[in-house]
Formats: C-alpha cells, sequence, structure tokens
C-alpha cells in the first residue's frame, strides 16, 4: 500500500481549508493530518507534525505567508512548501522562492492542478501554475529593460523614495531631498515594503540593488 501524502492546510479562512479539506479527503493517495489558522499555528504544527507538505496562504494574521514559509524551511527543510493564494503579482511569486517554497498556485486553479501540484512538491519537484509561468517568462524576458521597469506597482514619488533608501539615506536625510514631511516619508517606506513583500529596510536596499536602483551614485546618509 503507498504511503499517504501527510498533508497541513494553513489558510486563515475555515470555509476555505473545509474545501480543500473535502478535496484531499476524495483520494486515496493523501490525508489532512492539521490545520493552522495564523502563521505562528503554521511553524508550530509544522514542528510537530513533520507534514510532507503545507498548503500556505500568504495572507495570515500573526506571521504572513512569506515568513512563515521561510521559518519551515529553515526548520524542516524536507517539507514541501505549496503556496496556494490570491497574490498574484511578481513580488509576492518571488519572495515565495526565495524563502524555499517549491510551487504557487492562484486560488482559481481546478482541482486537478491543486492535486497533481500537492503530488509534484511532495515529490521534490517545482510547479507553477499557468498564470504564474506566464508572469515569471514575463518577468524574465523584461529584466533587460533596466531598473526603469522595475517595480512598477510603486507610484513615482514611491520609487524616488526607494533610490534613496538604496543610497542609503535616513528618512530624514530623505525628507530633506525630497521637501516632503518624515511622516510622509515614513508612509512611503511602509507602502514600499508592502508592495516589495519586504521586513526591512535592509532587504529593501538588497531587492532595489538587485533592479540595479541605488547602484550608481550610491552615497552615505
Amino acid at each position: 500500500m503507498t504511503a499517504k501524502i501527510r498533508i497541513l492546510l494553513a489558510d486563515d479562512h475555515p470555509l476555505f481549508r473545509d474545501g480543500l479539506k473535502a478535496l484531499l479527503g476524495s483520494v486515496a493517495d493523501a490525508e489532512v493530518v492539521g490545520e493552522a489558522a495564523t502563521g505562528v499555528q503554521v511553524v508550530e504544527l509544522v514542528l510537530e507534525l513533520q507534514p510532507d507538505v503545507v498548503v500556505m496562504d500568504l495572507h495570515m494574521p500573526e506571521l504572513n505567508g512569506i515568513e512563515a514559509t521561510r521559518k519551515v524551511v529553515e526548520a524542516s527543510p524536507h517539507v514541501g512548501v505549496l503556496v496556494l493564494t490570491m497574490v498574484e503579482d511578481d513580488d509576492a511569486v518571488f519572495a515565495a522562492m526565495r524563502a524555499g517554497a517549491r510551487g504557487y498556485l492562484l486560488k482559481g486553479s481546478s482541482q486537478s492542478e491543486i492535486l497533481s501540484a500537492i503530488r509534484a512538491v511532495s515529490f521534490g519537484e517545482a510547479v507553477f501554475g499557468p498564470a504564474i509561468a506566464r508572469r515569471l517568462i514575463e518577468y524574465f524576458s523584461a529584466t533587460t529593460r533596466g531598473s526603469l521597469d522595475a517595480f512598477p506597482q510603486l507610484t513615482q514619488r514611491e520609487r524616488e523614495v526607494l533610490e534613496l533608501i538604496a543610497q542609503g539615506e535616513s528618512n530624514t536625510a530623505i525628507a530633506r531631498s525630497l521637501t516632503i514631511s518624515q511622516k510622509t516619508v515614513r508612509n512611503h517606506v511602509s507602502n514600499i515594503f508592502n508592495k516589495l513583500y519586504v521586513v526591512d529596510r535592509a532587504q529593501a536596499i538588497v531587492k532595489a540593488r538587485e533592479a540595479g536602483i541605488g547602484v550608481e551614485g550610491s552615497r552615505s546618509g
């Protein structure tokens, strides 16, 4: 008898978890061994249950899905994480990949796609739904266009703030340079962090410099 794939469901919507549980209960090779409604619960349950696969939403309380994925992979690298979410922008996909997720599907995926992805991730394969695969292709084909095309989700002002952050400038210096209040700078910085899926200034700088922003003309602040 083939061993069943042991699955932990991580989503803060009980109805969605119930739907997935019903789907997985209808196949012979899978079983749900636990459910988590917060990112912190995910990490705790992975350590306790050691599932084969975690089906992970990105938007969860206490700890978002990206950070939860990172902690899961660090603590239990043999556990495969499949992101299943409504979020489809490039930054979320790459943040999940950098955190160690093996797959990324949208919640609009068919039941057969979800089951196939769970099985593939349990075997150590990388899986991306058709919509995400297209976005990856578009992203990589666009990288040669340079930093002007980087981070299209940012407003012009946010891009100016990010440029100064990447050059190592403080909020005070940014406010002075752009002739805006420090409170406005803080608001822009918060928006940038949210849109780039980073948690602090250091991660924002790394992301910006990878995209060629702030590399030339860098100055100390």
